[in-house]
C-alpha cells in the first residue's frame, strides 16, 4: 500500500507582528526559540498553537462544512466525471481495493498506512480547495483567542502603520494573512497537480465514502436521475474531506501548550478554577463585576487538567513509557492524579521508597515544573502531536535541565514534535551535545553521556530573537549547529564572557588597591 514522502518542514514568516519585526522559521521535530525576554518567543509560540488548533480539529469538525461546495461539485462532476459507466467503475473499484488491503493489514500497521488518490480523483477534488479562499476571519476568531485579546489589529507591530503579515508554506499549500488597523484579509493557492493526495483509510470519514459508493452502486446510470447526482456529489466530497487533512500537516495534528507559569497553577489551579465558577455563578447578581478574562493557552491548560480524569481509560501506551521515564529519572517518584468527591482531579507525588502521597501543592517546584508534562504524556499527547513548553529550565538545576533534554529527545524519537522557548545555556549546551552525537557511530558511543539520545541534525532548529533598533524590534534568525564554536551561538557565551571581564576588572583593582 502507497505510503506518502516525507513532508517538508512548515515555514513560517511574519513581519511587524508583537515584538517582532520579522521572522522566518522552519518547524522541526524539535524547535527551539532562545533570546532575551520580550522578543517575541510566547507570541510566535502562540500563533503556531492557534494555527494548529484551526488547520487541525477545526478543520476536521467546524469550519469547512462546504455550504457553497455544491455549485462546484456540479462543474466537476458535469465537466470531468460525466457520470460515466467507466469513471464510476474506475472510482468504486478503487474503493473496493482500498478497502481489500485495510482489511489484510496488522492492527497494529493501521494507523501508519495512507493511500494514494489515484490522479483520476485527484483531478475531480484539486479544484474544490478554492472554496476554502476565505479563512482570514476564522483564523483571526483562533488568534483573539488564544493571545487573550478583543481584535487581532493589538498584535500589529508598536508604531508600525502597514500592519501584520503572516505567510505559511508547507508543500503543497501556502497561506498568507494580513492583519490591518480595520480589517483582516487572506488568501490561499490552489492544491497544485502535481502534489500526491493522500487518504488515511481509517477514520470514520472512510465509512461515509463506503456508504455513498453503495449508493452510487445501487442507482441508475443517468445525468438526470437526482438520487444518482447527489451520491455522487456526497461521495466526492467526503472522499475530499478524507485527504484534506494530509494536506494540511502537519499542521493538521494536535498542538498542546504548557504555559511558563504552569508551576504556580499546578500549585493553585484547583482555588483558580473554583473562582471562576463562584464568579460565574454569581454573576447574575454582582452587577458591573467583569470576569477575569484567561487567554486561550491558559484557558485549555486548565480545561485539560480539569478533564484530565477522562483520560484515563488510555491504554498503555509508549507515551506512558516516557512519562515513566520522567518520573524515574528526575522526579525520582510518581505522579498521582484521583479523583475527587465531586469529580475533581486530584494530583499528588509519591516520592520513591514511600508509602503516602504528598499533595502537588507541597511539593517542591521542580515535581510541580515537570508534574505536567507528566500528564499530558501518560494522557493526553499522541504521536504526531505538537507539544509546545514555555521554559522547560523554569525551577531545574542545570543538572535536571540536562536531563530533561534527553528526555525531550527521547519524546521526539516517538514521534511527538516539541517546541521549546527557553533563556537557559545548559539547554542548548546539552542540545548541541546530542546533536552532536549523531555524527559519532552507534558502535563508538558506548560510554558517552546520553548515548541513548542523539539527534539528528536535520529535525532540530534553533532560532535566535534578538532585539534591534531599526526597525525597532526583534528579528528572528536559525542559528546553526557550530561543530567548531562547540553548539549554537545564541549569545550566552557573552554574558559570561562580560561577567568573568567584570570580576577580572574587579580583582585588578582591589589589586591595585593594596
Amino acid at each position: 500500500m502507497a505510503t506518502p514522502t516525507q513532508t517538508e518542514p512548515l515555514q513560517l514568516s511574519v513581519s511587524n507582528f508583537g515584538p517582532i519585526a520579522k521572522a522566518e522559521v522552519d518547524l522541526r521535530p524539535l524547535t527551539v526559540f532562545v533570546g532575551p525576554s520580550n522578543t517575541g518567543k510566547s507570541y510566535l509560540a502562540i500563533l503556531i498553537y492557534a494555527l494548529h488548533r484551526f488547520f487541525g480539529a477545526y478543520i476536521e469538525n467546524r469550519y469547512f462544512e462546504f455550504e457553497s461546495m455544491s455549485p462546484m461539485l456540479h462543474k466537476i462532476i458535469g465537466e470531468q466525471f460525466l457520470f460515466s459507466n467507466s469513471n464510476v467503475k474506475r472510482l468504486i473499484d478503487w474503493i473496493r481495493e482500498v478497502v481489500r488491503q485495510v482489511e489484510a493489514e496488522k492492527p497494529s500497521d493501521r494507523p501508519s498506512i495512507q493511500v494514494q488518490v489515484p490522479d483520476f480523483i485527484g483531478a475531480m477534488v484539486r479544484p474544490l480547495s478554492s472554496d476554502l479562499n476565505d479563512f482570514s476571519e476564522d483564523i483571526a476568531m483562533e488568534m483573539e483567542r488564544g493571545f487573550g485579546i478583543a481584535d487581532t489589529t493589538r498584535l500589529i507591530r508598536h508604531g508600525n502603520r502597514e500592519g501584520a503579515k503572516i505567510a505559511l508554506r508547507f508543500k503543497p499549500f501556502a497561506y498568507e494573512l494580513a492583519l490591518k488597523r480595520i480589517s483582516t484579509k487572506g488568501s490561499v493557492t490552489s492544491i497544485s497537480e502535481e502534489t500526491p493526495l493522500y487518504i488515511n483509510p481509517h477514520t470514520q470519514r472512510m465509512q461515509a465514502v463506503l456508504f455513498w459508493a453503495r449508493n452510487v452502486l445501487n442507482t441508475p446510470v443517468s445525468p438526470d436521475n437526482p438520487s444518482r447526482r447527489h451520491a455522487v456529489e456526497c461521495l466526492i466530497e467526503d472522499l475530499f474531506r478524507l485527504f484534506l487533512p494530509n494536506v494540511f500537516r502537519p499542521l493538521n495534528r494536535a498542538a498542546h501548550y504548557l504555559p511558563a507559569d504552569r508551576t504556580g497553577i499546578m500549585h493553585a489551579h484547583r482555588v483558580v478554577v473554583a473562582s471562576l465558577i463562584e464568579s460565574a455563578s454569581r454573576a447574575g447578581l454582582r452587577r458591573g463585576t467583569a470576569l477575569p478574562a484567561l487567554s486561550g493557552v491558559l484557558a485549555d491548560f486548565l480545561e485539560n487538567l480539569i478533564e484530565i480524569d477522562d483520560f484515563t481509560t488510555r491504554e498503555r501506551s509508549n507515551e506512558e513509557d516516557l512519562a515513566i521515564n520522567l518520573e524515574q529519572q528526575i522526579l525520582k517518584g510518581q505522579i498521582h492524579s484521583k479523583a475527587s468527591e465531586s469529580d475533581y482531579p486530584m494530583f499528588s507525588y509519591q516520592p520513591q521508597g514511600w508509602q503516602e502521597d504528598v499533595p502537588l501543592m507541597n511539593t517542591s517546584s521542580m515535581v510541580s515544573e515537570l508534574a505536567p508534562v507528566v500528564l499530558y504524556l501518560r494522557y493526553i499527547v499522541q504521536p504526531g502531536d505538537m507539544l509546545i513548553i514555555e521554559e522547560p529550565e523554569s525551577h531545574l538545576h542545570p543538572k535536571m535541565q540536562v536531563e530533561f533534554i534527553r528526555q525531550l529527545a527521547a519524546i521526539v524519537h516517538a514521534g511527538i514534535r516539541v517546541m521549546l522557548t527557553t533563556h537557559s545555556e545548559w539547554v542548548l549546551d546539552e542540545l548541541a551535545n546530542l546533536v552532536h552525537l549523531w555524527g559519532l557511530p552507534k558502535t563508538r558511543r558506548k560510554g558517552v553521556e546520553g548515548a541513548n539520545f542523539a539527534l539528528n541534525p536535520e529535525e532540530v532548529g534553533v532560532w535566535l530573537f534578538e532585539p534591534k533598533q531599526r526597525p525597532k524590534g526583534s528579528v528572528v534568525k536559525e542559528v546553526p549547529f557550530d561543530a567548531e564554536y562547540g553548539g549554537f551561538r545564541s549569545g550566552f557565551d557573552e554574558v559570561a564572557m562580560g561577567t568573568y571581564n567584570d570580576f577580572a576588572e574587579i580583582s585588578n583593582r582591589i589589586e591595585g588597591w593594596k
